[in-house]
């Protein structure tokens, strides 16, 4: 049996970029095999589910999924389907205006956001709400959405998380 973290990345980006590179080093530290789905091309959050789906079909073992932005929704959605042990969201994008509705609920497994005060992009008010609907750990950062000047500090909550989940049997 594995232990795999999965990324997806947000809707401008790639899967190896900055922050994914630099927690895939922690998660790989931390004695998981890692992933990032590449989702470059594909707009409809629905597809990009689905694509996460079949690429974690196979998994043995714990799977924690790690998303920025869409990512974090597709994570979400997909969480519920994959038996994930765990979420780690970056500046996810949940109740975006038209599509209140379609925020996913997340599997019944430890979930832990980091957002940004000064998000331009998706406001953080929207990851308070989720956080609090959900009790998810909820850390805000003074940053914009992409997050590059705290990219340690988010590596030291995504280390924690993975730590406190091998504690705890998540």
């Amino acid at each position: 049996m594995g232990r795999y973290v999965v990324f997806s990345h947000g809707k401008e980006s790639g899967p190896w970029g900055t922050k994914i590179s630099a927690l895939a080093d922690i998660a790989r530290a931390e004695g998981y095999e890692v992933e990032s789905v590449d989702y470059r091309g594909i707009d409809d959050p629905h597809a990009r589910v689905t694509r996460l789906l079949a690429y974690c079909r196979d998994f043995q073992g714990r799977l924690v999924l790690v998303g920025s932005s869409m990512g974090g929704h597709v994570s979400t959605a997909g969480s519920r389907l994959l038996r994930t042990a765990g979420l780690f969201l970056m500046a996810p994008a949940f109740y975006v205006p038209g599509f209140e509705a379609l925020t996913p609920e997340p599997a019944d497994c430890p979930v832990t956001i980091v957002h940004g005060w000064r998000d331009e992009v998706v406001p953080v008010d929207n990851s308070i709400r989720f956080a609090r609907e959900h009790g998810a750990s909820l850390h805000i950062l003074d940053t914009d959405h992409r997050m590059q000047d705290k990219i340690r500090e988010i590596g030291y909550y995504f280390e924690y998380f993975l730590i406190t989940l091998d504690k705890f049997g998540g």
